[in-house]
Parts: structure tokens; sequence; C-alpha cells
């Protein structure tokens, strides 16, 4: 069960006990910590099992990441013991720049990269969750990630700013806001030096630059050893892999008193929540221009006259990976091939990674700006016109597998002041846009069982369209909860619907599903809906998409978000029209899912709630539900003389409800097993056998004994 190189595989059996023991200690000291009292804890013998591990040395990638876990996972021990922290430090870093063989021009294996990558989660997740413990040893800390920082080729470039994180997270406890700027700036100044030089700024603004500069138009001949232009590359990676380390782990103290006293407060809302500065804003704020110029650049590089300018070599380079592809599919990863593959096997390969990865990563820092700076990036001057005419650029030509939703974080974190000025700009746009592509995207799905295309191009379409769907669906679901997420609070109800919406199985639904009668529109959401076009394409998006044919977005969406956004207009003047087309959407939702249970009673619900709502004002509602198969007319009338007739008692709402379903019953759709089911009727057939009832010949009070039931209650 060993590789090539004599190394183990996962089958080993030194790596399977490895594996148990990995397991057994993970699962049993976690739980030690949180049960047991401080008094009782085994320190000695913790210690001493963690000197065991910290002196086990080994060149086997498997066994070291093992051993790496139980480094983690006896690690609380080193709270009772600090002076163990610089041998911990020690091995960790040993193992950040782990290679089998050393300074060998080979590919990394999976394997060793999980090694490498394992060490620097293990440094952050230190850093993370015992700051305290760990600054007392931050020069030594800052020492060591400085010396392996000056070889650039020693360090890939997620491993470089996996470090600086770490060193970021302990910078926090400085609790002093000019000593935490100072080492920010200090830490920054080689980002800030390459990523504000003439050049970059030259690159990251157009992307003809652009692509020459990463090596995407030239021809290789070796695609597998030649890459000569892949330090240019990681110069850009490291760039943004740094910007985006930052956001996220520079913080304000948690505690008032010691944000006040580090001089982190600035003052306070009107609201009277107070307003913190963070020490990364300043050196952030510079870098923005260029990261808005690389968003639209790559945007622009699905241009098709920029397609047709990368090389022959790199056709596919912006192309999805195998393994996205794998993984919006729910294809599990070959586990035999994992750990002796390299990462990325071609050059080819290793671009895809790139700009893939790239791209993501300038959407989280977007994401995770606002959270992190607040107000000092939400008052940036022009920040709604600058973000349209970046992230929002050529949309059209972007496909879906990099359409990212990143406005989320954005939206929630911005205070209500800029709502106006920055939020509703920037969703009003971007939701009539969603709408249309989406409405397109499900026309096509729709279509195509009826369209009978022969695509000789395409080597696998069945898979191909399998993918698109699954894409659309995803991409749906994006947009559904951006939407919800924006206009509606549940007021911390608890949905019936939670554990669909967790799980992954489409089918699983709640069989008694009704939106919360508390859900109302935010106050982003009421902004909004007073924007007639934004109004318009809110109602229309959310309702066209409860015929989509995604059954999780169609619960979803009637549970949370149908009701509400209607409620918000009924006041108004609707037109006639468009009442009937709220109502017919509805019905349409239940043709497409009435099979599945928690779908079909959301949307008789909702239908329910607008019928009895508008059915007063808008007569057409009758004229629509007319045209439902096998109405009944007569029950029809019944239940309009109710509802419009204040006067009568009023019927209890189930009841009133089980005979709206009734009156509907011909529009919800069936499972495919039962839509052309031809109905059996079997009369009543003469019994083969008479069975002749047996003559009482003597009364049943009295028998031949005289012994009869009259007996009973005789003295």
């Amino acid at each position: 069960a060993k590789t090539g190189e004599g190394l183990c595989s996962i089958f080993s059996p030194s790596f399977v006990q490895w594996d148990a023991m990995t397991f057994f200690s993970e699962s049993v000291i976690s739980q030690m910590f949180r049960t047991l009292d401080k008094d009782e804890i085994p320190v000695n013998d913790g210690i001493d099992l963690l000197q065991l591990v910290l002196n086990f040395e080994t060149k086997d990638p498997l066994i070291l990441s093992c051993v790496l876990t139980n480094v983690s996972a006896l690690f609380p021990f080193v709270t009772y013991r600090p002076e163990y922290l610089p041998q911990v430090l020690s091995k960790l870093f040993a193992s950040v720049t782990f290679e089998v063989i050393e300074e060998s021009k080979a590919p990394r294996t999976r394997a060793v990269k999980n090694v490498r990558r394992h060490a620097c989660s293990s440094i952050i997740k230190m850093c993370r969750d015992y700051p305290q413990l760990v600054l007392p040893n931050f020069e030594m800390l800052y020492n060591h990630v400085k010396q392996l920082l000056s070889n650039e080729l020693l360090l890939t470039q997620m491993e470089k700013c996996a470090l600086m994180e770490a060193l970021v997270l302990i910078s926090n406890q400085f609790k002093d806001y000019e000593r935490q700027k100072a080492f920010l700036e200090e830490l920054m100044a080689p980002v800030a030096g390459l990523w504000l030089s003439p050049e970059m700024q030259r690159v990251l603004s157009d992307p003809e630059a652009f692509i020459s500069y990463v090596g995407a138009d030239n021809k290789i001949a070796d695609p597998v050893l030649e890459d000569p232009s892949g330090l240019n590359r990681s110069r850009i990676s490291f760039c943004v892999y740094t910007i985006l380390g930052v956001v996220k782990r520079a913080r304000w103290p948690a505690v008032p008193e010691e944000a006040k006293a580090g001089g982190f407060l600035v003052g306070y809302m009107p609201s009277g929540s107070p307003i913190y500065r963070n020490p990364c804003t300043e050196q952030v704020l510079k870098l923005l221009d260029n990261l808005l110029a690389l968003i639209r650049t790559h945007n622009n590089l699905y241009m098709p006259e920029m397609v047709a300018r990368l090389g022959e070599t790199f056709a596919k380079a912006l192309d999805m990976l195998e393994v996205e592809k794998n993984a919006i599919l729910g294809l599990p990863q070959p586990l035999l091939e994992l750990y002796d593959s390299p990462v990325y096997k071609t050059v080819l390969e290793r671009m895809q990674g790139f700009f893939c990865t790239l791209y993501d990563n300038c959407f989280h820092i977007l994401g995770n700006v606002g959270p992190s700076m607040q107000q000092d990036f939400y008052t940036v001057e022009g920040l709604a016109t600058q973000l349209l005419s970046s992230a929002f650029v050529n949309l059209n030509n972007i496909p879906d597998y990099r359409l990212r939703v990143f406005v989320k974080p954005l939206v929630l974190s911005c205070p209500s002041e800029y709502y106006e000025t920055l939020v509703c700009p920037m969703l009003g746009p971007l939701f009539t846009y969603l709408h249309v592509r989406l409405s397109q995207k499900w026309q096509v799905i729709n279509q195509r069982s009826m369209l009978c295309e022969d695509d000789a191009a395409d080597d696998n379409p069945e898979s191909q369209e399998m993918l698109e769907e699954q894409l659309v669906r995803l991409l749906t679901r994006e947009v559904m909860d951006l939407i919800t997420v924006c206009c509606v609070s549940k007021k911390g109800v608890e949905h019936n619907t939670t554990a669909a919406v967790d799980g992954d199985d489409d089918e699983a639904m709640a069989t008694e599903v009704t939106p919360p009668a508390s859900a109302e529109l935010t106050e982003l959401g009421k902004c909004l809906m007073k924007q007639e076009d934004v109004c318009t394409a809110l109602l229309i998006t959310a309702y066209t998409s409860l015929s989509w044919k995604d059954t999780l977005s169609c619960q979803r969406t009637t549970t949370q978000l149908c009701w509400p956004l209607l409620k918000q207009v009924l006041p108004g003047n609707l037109l006639p029209d468009a009442v009937s087309w709220f109502f017919t959407s509805v019905l349409k939702g239940l043709q497409t899912h009435g099979q599945h249970d928690g779908c079909m009673a959301a949307l008789v619900h909702l239908a329910f709630q607008i019928y009895e709502a508008l059915r007063p004002r808008y007569t057409e509602l009758k004229a629509v539900m007319e045209q439902i198969p096998d109405i009944q007319r007569d029950s029809l009338e019944q239940f309009d003389s109710k509802l419009l007739n204040p006067t009568l008692q009023k019927v209890a709402d189930k009841r009133r409800k089980d005979h709206f379903k009734r009156l509907i019953t011909g529009c919800i759709g069936k499972p495919l097993g039962e839509q052309f089911r031809k109905e059996v009727h079997i009369r009543n057939l003469p019994s083969l056998f008479k069975k002749v009832k047996p003559s009482l010949e003597t009364d049943v009070l009295e028998n031949e004994d005289g012994e009869g039931l009259t007996a009973l209650f005789e003295p």
C-alpha cells in the first residue's frame, strides 16, 4: 500500500493507525476541556503527549498531516505551560516549508500542498483562538515570517498571506490604534509598492496589457514545465491575497471600553451606536482604485474580442475547473488520485486556477470591506458609481459560474443613512438585470425539451445541459436569497422550512408550511419599494420565480418573500391586469410544484391570502378562478358570497382555506406517475358463494336447560 516513492497511501497500515489516533485525540481532548474542571485536567500527561508528538519526525506527508492535527488538538494544554509555545511554533513553521525532496523542481503533489496548507491553518487557528497566549512571542513570530517572505519562491502566495493573516490577528491584541496602524503599514509596504507601481496600474486597467502580463496570450511548447509568466501572476495573487487577509482580520477591540481607550472610537451614530475606525482603513483605501480597475478588467476579459486574444495553449483559460464542475454536480473527488497527483498538472490548469481564484478573491474583498471599514468605506466619494462601473460591467458576457452576488455582506453592514445614496442606486439596476437574465435562462430550460438541436461541437451535450441547469438553479437561489435578505425581516420567527432549506435534497419538503405572519419589510426593503422600477423588478422576479423548476427556491420565495412584497403595494391602486397576473403566477407555481407537499401548502396559502385580500376590490380574480379546470361554479359562488358579505358570520380560517383548496384542485400539479393514469372503476360483482343465515328456532333468552340471559339477573 505504498506509493511510487515509498510513501504511505491512504490504505497503508501506518496511516490508518495515525488517522485513528488523530480522530480519537480530536474528539476526546476538546470534550475534556469543555466538561472537566480546571483542576481535573491531566495537564502533565497532556504535555508529555504533546512533547512526544513534537519530537516525532517524518518525511511522509500523510502522516505529517496527522501529526499536525494532533499538535492542534493538544495545544490547549500549552495554555497551562506557555513555555512550550516556541516548540509548537517551530514545528508548525518547519511544516510550512515542507518538501518530500528538498529543492525539487517537480510540481508539488496534493499531499505536500495539504501539509503546508494545514500548517498555515494551524498557525492562523492558534492566533485566532489564543491571541493573548501568542502575544508575548509576537516579535519572534514576526521575524520568522519576515525571513520566510524574503525568499519570493519559498512559499506560495496563499501560504505567505496565511502567515500575514496570523500576524494581523495577533496585532488586534495591541488594543492601540496608532501602534496597530503603524504595524499594518509596515506589513503592507511591499504590497503597496508593487500594487501602486506605474507598470501595475497600466496592467490592471487594460485588458490587453493584463492578458500579456499574465502570459495568457503565449503559445507554450511544453505545457507541463514551461511557464514564463508564472512570477507575474504570483505577484498579482500576492497583492490580492494580502488585501483580503488584512481586510478580513484587522479589527478594533470587541470590548467598548478597550476600544475607546485604544483610540478606535471616533463618534456615535444618531441611534447612539458607536462608530469605530479600523487601523487598516488608510492602507486599504489607497489600494481600492486599482482593485476596482482589476475587477473591471477581469469582467472585460469575457468580451469576445478579448477571448480571441488568448493564446492557443490558453484558449480555455476562462473555462471552469474540473473541481468546480464536480462540486456543482455533487460528484465526489477520486480519493486515490488526490495525494500523488500535482495540484495543477499543466500550465493551462494553473492559468485556470489563477483566473478563478483571483476573481473570487476580488469579490470577497468587496464583500468584506463594508463590515470591516464601515463608514470609512461607505462615505467614499462616488462609491456607487465606481462599483457600477467596475463590478457590474459586461455582465452579459460573464458566464453563470463567474457571476458573483457579492453585495449581501456589503448591504447588510451598510448604515441606513447610505441606503439612498449607495445601496438603492446599486441594487436597482442589479435586480432589474438579474430578473431579465434569469427569465431568459429559465425560458431556455423550459423550451429545451421541445427543441431538437444537433450540437455536434459538444462532446457530451447531455452532461453540459445538466451542468448549465444546475448553475441556473444555484444562481436563482443566490438571487432570491439576496432579495429576501435585503427586503424582509423575520423578527426571530422560527420557520417550519428550516430542515428543508438546510438540507441538500430538494424533495425533502415540510408538509405544513405557512408564511410567517410577522414577516415585514426592512427599512432597506421599504426604500427599494419606493422606487417604481425597482419595485416592479422585485415583484415580477419574486412571482415569476414561482413557476421556475427549482422546488427549493419556490418554497423559500413563497414562504418568505412574496406576501410581504405584495402587501407593501396593496394600499395603492394596482391595475386589474397586474392583480390578475400575481394571482395567475401563484396558480402557475401550483401547476409546476403542486406535487411537492411543502410547496403546495405554501402556494395554496399564498393564493388564499391574495384572493381574500383583493377579491373584494377586483372582480377579475373571479374570472381567473373560473378558468381553473373542473372548478365547481356553485361552490365558487358560495365561497365568494361568504367572502363579500360582511354581515355573514365568519367561518373558521382553516375551513375557509380547505374550501379554497378544493376550488383550485384542478390546477395543482400531480406527480408524473399519476398524470396520465387511467381511472379504473370496478363495479361490485355478485358473490360466488351465498352464505345461508342460520334461523333462530328458540328464544335467545331461553334454552333447553332454562339458563338463559334472565338467569344472570336472578337473586
